[in-house]
């Protein structure tokens, strides 16, 4: 059974693992060299530590307990969402996005995310809505396109 757990200090490694090796999997299909270039330096070992320093990492579990995602939440935000691909499809990366959700919906009235071109879709099944457009120049003249996006929550009372 899935097993959704806040990362200790010691699992820095584990989540940049993953980030990395479901970025090289995944991203070359939608992004040229220099954007996945970019992607891998952005998800820094020095920033997931300082991100599992302050409680703000989980990782998941899968059926046979090996560590397949990981979901990261500063504040109202969702960031470094990746399951393993050999993984994907199997439920736990709603699992994570479920709890990420219900942690934020704790303080706040609305989630915020960047969403990459192969998420975007993901998040807008979840209702989701962008609210920008950007591009970022890359390494070798490449861009980085991404959406930055938002999901009301229910008012709390």
């Amino acid at each position: 059974m899935a097993r959704i757990f806040k990362a200790a200090a010691g699992d820095a490694e584990t989540v940049l693992d993953i980030t990395r090796r479901t970025i090289r999997a995944v991203y070359p299909h939608y992004y040229p060299a220099g954007a996945v270039d970019f992607f891998l330096n952005h998800h820094s070992i020095g920033k997931i530590c300082r991100d599992t320093d302050n409680g703000n990492v989980w990782l998941i579990t899968a059926d046979d307990g090996v560590c397949a995602g990981t979901v990261t939440v500063n504040d109202n935000e969702i960031n470094r969402l990746f399951v393993l691909p050999e993984y994907q499809g199997n439920g736990l990366g709603r699992m994570l996005l479920d709890h990420a959700e219900s942690i934020i919906a704790e303080n706040y009235d609305a989630i915020t995310l960047s969403a990459s071109l192969p998420a975007k879709m993901i998040y807008q099944k979840r209702g989701y809505s962008e609210e920008g457009y950007f591009i970022i120049d890359t390494d070798g003249g490449d861009k980085l396109c991404y959406d930055m996006m938002t999901k009301k929550l229910k008012i709390r009372k």
